[in-house]
């Protein structure tokens, strides 16, 4: 199987390894608790010296903070929570001095209930030019919601808006919490906003986007009642179907998601980025229901690349990891669009913790790593995987995320902890301050901390700096074609170009192909043990 002779073209991006910056949980320059671009800028020869090729970083956009900084209030300014426009600009003025490309998060499916348009439309009241900005619909003669959609967050997608002497009872949508109110993309007016979003980004010198709920800005014109299939609810039909993945996604009926009309939205953000130098690129966060429906957003003229995140929604079986490998390959092939992979990011439980926790987990987590390393295409990787961190038990009243908040269940707080640099006790030099940060860090984290795990050959920290040294050895010369082995039902293996990746999810030893090993995720004798992964040559 392989890609089409275009993706053969050499933009960074196409091999590029990346790494997600979760702001307020990265490093911290002030004191205050909260991670921000100081701290960032800070840590930037960390990641260069871990051997990454560009960051991507959350919103530090102007925000109340309700879903952190993905309640975008001002797309043209820094909240003070993490710094300044200046402070951005040095952030990215240092990444590029050492090599470092800069992806930016951008919020387009929603703004902030504290959004200037927001707040003239609900003073504006009912049939305004304002309301129209944002998809308003009026209550049902016996006050009912305009339709059936539920909140990824839980509960009704539909908030009532205040209504003035007189004027009609009126619901506004938000698939997200209430403080996040839905774009109405038929306007033309959303699109211009953000065409100049995107050029006051792109003139600070970012190399690119991250485009959050991408399958989302456009609803089926009728809002008609979502059909939900016998046994489940509306409401688990929305968790599974925006960027809090919960279970393996079937078909569904989606009235809110992946309309046909948000491909003209992106064929027009392409053709802004094709007019600035360097490559830039952008990548959608769509979480599409087919391989198929995710390469629609990847064909030539729309974007870059989609997060694949079948890699991360595959279960530890060599089975579903082949699949996962061929049907992307397959799919991306199609529209000569390029692969990418990723295991966590910051809406999931950390891949230690979903394999297993313990040395189990972290045993599977640096083999599937591994395995993922060596496919064509690019890598994202989050903030603290590289030290091998869990998913931490967050006490309820730490807890911060409005899924949580609305539900009073799960939360993605556990993936959100801020990371440790050095000491023996918390902060463990998150920052100057000497409290916990803004969620409180385990007590047992001193032998996970960058200090501890620096120059120890057993450490995670180092298996990782040695995994994407020796990538780039072969990331961009090994070609695109990938040829999978039958290795056993156990194993997953493929060839690309001199590679050989070869893991073992099965419970005994098994037999290694020809070649020579020259990595593995753990000891490896004659033979591959179980949860273990290898490259040869």
């Amino acid at each position: 199987m392989g890609l089409n002779d275009q993706t053969r073209r050499q933009e960074w991006w196409r091999h590029a390894v990346t790494y997600q910056i979760y702001p307020r949980s990265f490093a911290d320059g002030n004191g205050d608790g909260v991670g921000d671009l100081p701290g960032i800028t800070s840590r930037l020869p960390y990641l260069r010296d871990l051997g990454v090729d560009a960051i991507w970083l959350s919103p530090f956009y102007t925000s109340p903070q309700r879903d952190h900084g993905y309640d975008v209030a001002d797309y043209r300014d820094i909240d003070p929570l993490f710094g300044t426009l200046s402070d951005a600009d040095d952030m990215i003025e240092r990444a590029h001095e050492l090599g470092l490309k800069v992806i930016v998060d951008l919020v387009p499916n929603h703004t902030s209930s504290e959004h200037e348009w927001f707040r003239a439309a609900l003073a504006a009241g009912p049939g305004s030019p304002e309301r129209d900005r944002y998809v308003f619909r009026d209550a049902g003669p016996d006050g009912s919601l305009p339709n059936n959609w539920m909140s990824v967050f839980g509960g009704p997608a539909w908030t009532q808006a205040p209504a003035g002497p007189g004027e009609k009872e009126q619901y506004y949508l938000h698939l997200f919490d209430s403080s996040q109110p839905d774009l109405n993309w038929r306007n033309p007016e959303v699109g211009d906003m953000f065409v100049e979003v995107l050029r006051f980004w792109l003139d600070r010198g970012v190399d690119g986007f991250r485009v959050d709920v991408a399958h989302g800005l456009f609803k089926e014109e009728g809002l008609r009642d979502q059909v939900v299939e016998a046994g489940r609810t509306a409401s688990s039909d929305a968790r599974d179907a925006a960027d809090v993945p919960m279970v393996e996604r079937t078909l569904r009926d989606e009235p809110m998601w992946d309309q046909p009309e948000v491909h003209d939205v992106y064929r027009r953000w392409h053709e802004v980025l094709a007019k600035y130098d360097g490559d830039r690129m952008f990548v959608a966060e769509a979480w599409t229901q087919t391989p198929e429906s995710m390469a629609a957003y990847v064909r030539p003229d729309e974007f870059s690349q989609a997060f694949n995140f079948a890699w991360l929604l595959a279960s530890w079986s060599a089975e579903e990891f082949a699949e996962v490998v061929r049907g992307t390959m397959e799919a991306v092939g199609l529209v000569g669009g390029s692969p990418t992979w990723v295991l966590s990011n910051h809406d999931v439980v950390r891949h230690v913790t979903r394999y297993g926790g313990g040395a189990l987990g972290l045993a599977r987590a640096k083999a599937a790593t591994l395995t993922m390393l060596a496919l064509p295409g690019s890598a994202y990787l989050y903030q603290g995987e590289e030290l091998g961190l869990p998913e931490v038990d967050v006490a309820a009243e730490h807890k911060q995320d409005p899924l949580f908040i609305r539900t009073g269940e799960g939360g993605r707080d556990g993936c959100r902890v801020p990371i440790p640099w050095s000491g023996a006790a918390a902060p463990y030099g998150f920052g100057p301050g000497g409290e916990q940060p803004w969620i409180p860090q385990p007590d047992d984290w001193a032998p996970v901390t960058v200090e501890a795990e620096t120059g120890d050959a057993d450490s995670t920290l180092e298996f990782y700096r040695a995994a994407l040294a020796a990538r780039r050895t072969f990331a961009t010369s090994a070609g695109d074609d990938v040829e999978l082995l039958e290795l056993g039902a156990d194993v997953v293996a493929f060839r690309r170009g001199p590679v050989t990746a070869v893991l073992n999810c099965g419970t005994e030893p098994v037999a290694l192909p020809a070649g020579s090993v020259f990595l593995a995720s753990g000891p490896v004798g004659d033979t591959l043990p179980p949860d273990t992964a290898a490259w040869l040559r």
